[in-house]
């Protein structure tokens, strides 16, 4: 998730748009138009109502369908008057928006990062729950000031991009409360790789899907993507309702991330590799052998 340039940020240097893309802008405002018109369309509300709900239920129905609206006007509204371009591909976010599409919009959607594209991932999944969990608190602050519709919570990482080897040669092997078997986040202090103080609702929860582009990993004393894509692997064998978990990791052009991705996501469940993106479909445990791949 990219942040501006004045704060602590995921990636060297932000993408600027060129004098001559103004054009292309201009294409893509009218695209995420056109998108939150057929997004209207497919939840059977228009974006702009007028009249009173002929029942409670419809008046329910109505009051749900202008937050949804207001979502994805706010959203076209931010990226029309933006300079800074997501991060992510135009082609790696497709991946993403069609895993969406195919749940109907309405995904338990758990995002690891906040930045500049937060407001679009929130706003494609209108009858879903999103969630943004942040390293920076300063960062949550800053970016909740110009979005508070966005839900976001902080992380406190126990690992550094410079342990990735030790952590997972001699760590995960040699304690066993990160054996697959045993698998478990909540209170496991033992496991380094675990998330164990995550918010309550993030373990109470059956993601659908975990976007894994954060927290830093390009620097030795960053927290590094180790725990987010070991934990992601968790929740997914862990997952108790039909269905397997979606798991997105960005940046596998690194070592680390495309390593960690190997170890717990497994290449067996790799379905897509688009760019810098490996898009993973998690079974539940019960359809896994003993370990994680």
């Amino acid at each position: 998730m990219q942040k501006i340039h004045t704060q602590k940020h995921y990636h060297h240097n932000r993408r600027q748009l060129k004098p001559e893309s103004t054009r292309l802008l201009g294409v893509a405002v009218a695209g995420l138009i056109s998108g939150a018109l057929l997004i209207s369309l497919y939840l059977r509300a228009p974006l702009f109502c007028g009249g009173a709900p002929a029942d409670p239920r419809a008046e329910e129905n109505g009051t749900a369908a202008a937050a949804q609206s207001a979502a994805q006007v706010e959203a076209i509204v931010h990226y029309a008057t933006s300079r800074i371009v997501p991060q992510q591909s135009h082609a790696e976010i497709g991946v993403s928006v069609g895993v969406l599409n195919s749940l109907g919009g309405s995904a338990n959607l758990l995002v690891f990062g906040l930045g500049h594209d937060s407001l679009m991932w929130a706003a494609i999944n209108p009858r879903g729950k999103t969630l943004f969990l942040e390293e920076d608190p300063k960062w949550v602050q800053t970016v909740l000031k110009h979005a508070p519709g966005l839900r976001a919570d902080t992380v406190r990482y126990r690992t550094r991009l410079s342990e990735a080897d030790e952590l997972l040669r001699r760590h995960y092997g040699g304690e066993p409360d990160c054996a697959a078997a045993k698998s478990f986040l909540r209170g496991n202090d033992k496991c380094r790789l675990a998330l164990n103080m995550l918010p309550e609702e993030v373990y109470a929860t059956e993601w659908d899907m975990i976007m894994v582009d954060a927290p830093r990993g390009y620097f030795p004393e960053a927290p590094g993507r180790m725990a987010a894509i070991y934990s992601a692997a968790v929740m997914g064998r862990n997952r108790r309702r039909s269905g397997a978990t979606h798991v997105f990791v960005h940046d596998v052009d690194r070592r680390v991330e495309r390593m960690y991705a190997e170890a717990f996501l497994c290449k067996k469940n790799l379905v897509t590799a688009v760019g810098r993106l490996w898009h993973f479909q998690i079974p539940a445990a019960a359809d896994l052998g003993g370990g994680f791949c």
